[in-house]
């Protein structure tokens, strides 16, 4: 069968017969050793076999970077499909037997295989590679074309900096411009070529997660307060990402937003309000760096059907506005 090496707690294979292209995506695991004692900290495996591959399914999902927005994909995608298999890739084993709980099929990035999927998704963010289109190339090829390839960008590359109104429809920023953008742009670009769909989301948050919480353990913050901010909680943002799956649409840009913008002061002034935090946020200190933009997404909700559970932060912390 080849060899296996490992350093994790537990290793998990199939009941069937296993191959080297179907060794990541098995199905029902089970543990077949309890304890190894190795010294290095990744999952290698290395085998040779002429078996068959392991059966896909018409429903079956991959998510490229399983982590708090691909999980909440994942749960979403098992309540519309149940039976399906769902697989995701990562770059390291850390988080293999959380996954495993969660009923999602772990696998290496570097992992070779030929397995293709109808449904992939890539949430991965582009702080974690140096080929941010590259790796978003590589999920394209293991699409097989029949269901849906979506790419969970960023509202960023809109080219809007005055706090003005921004749609679907706004102008993005010209590629020379900004690192961040470039690497977006370039990642959608590819998505496109594949004819897969965008869906570029405002800044996402949930309680302890999110611009609100970064600042409120900071304390003070070196940034204006006016600058206006657009936001989407975890939960809408892959309640829309399994919405677009879901439609088997092609080459399309979408934008995900709660259609409420706050200033950042706004934010955290309802954070205070809300009694919900043990923190006091003390302020923002500075008046000169850019503003931001006012993001509508009416266009993507009447196209889709879609609507947010959580329409506003202020909603989401049970206040006023």
């Amino acid at each position: 069968m080849g060899t296996i090496s490992c350093v994790s707690n537990f290793i998990f294979l199939s009941k069937n017969s296993i191959s080297s292209s179907s060794l990541p995506f098995f199905k029902k695991p089970i543990p077949i050793f309890q304890s190894f004692n190795f010294s290095s900290s990744s999952l290698q495996v290395s085998a040779s076999s002429t078996s068959g591959k392991a059966m896909v399914g018409e429903n079956d999902l991959l998510i490229v970077g399983p982590g708090v927005l691909g999980r909440l994909v994942a749960e979403k995608w098992r309540e519309e499909h149940p039976g399906c298999q769902i697989y995701g890739q990562t770059v390291t084993t850390d988080h293999h037997n959380e996954l495993i709980s969660l009923g999602i099929n772990p696998f290496l990035k570097e992992t070779k295989t030929d397995q293709k999927f109808p449904y992939v998704i890539f949430c991965a963010p582009p702080s974690k590679t140096p080929d941010y289109a590259g790796d978003i190339r590589l999920a394209a090829l293991s699409w097989n074309g029949e269901g849906s390839f979506v790419f969970t960008s960023s509202s960023a590359p809109y080219d809007c900096n005055d706090n003005g109104p921004c749609d679907e429809d706004t102008p993005t920023v010209p590629i020379g411009r900004s690192p961040r953008t470039d690497a977006l742009l370039k990642a959608e670009k590819v998505v496109l070529e594949f004819d897969g769909c965008v869906v570029r989301l405002a800044g996402l948050y949930k309680m302890d997660r999110g611009a609100h919480f970064y600042w409120l353990h900071k304390g003070t913050v070196d940034a204006r307060p006016d600058h206006i901010l657009n936001l989407i909680h975890y939960e809408d943002a892959a309640s829309l990402s399994v919405t677009i799956l879901k439609k088997k649409l092609r080459g399309r840009i979408f934008l995900g937003c709660d259609n409420h913008p706050l200033s950042r002061q706004e934010v955290m002034d309802l954070v205070d309000k809300s009694g919900k935090f043990d923190k006091k946020f003390q302020g923002f200190t500075c008046t000169s760096d850019p503003l931001g933009k006012k993001l509508n997404n009416s266009n993507t909700r009447k196209e889709l059907g879609w609507e947010p559970k959580y329409p506003s932060f202020a909603h989401f912390l049970g206040v006023s506005e």
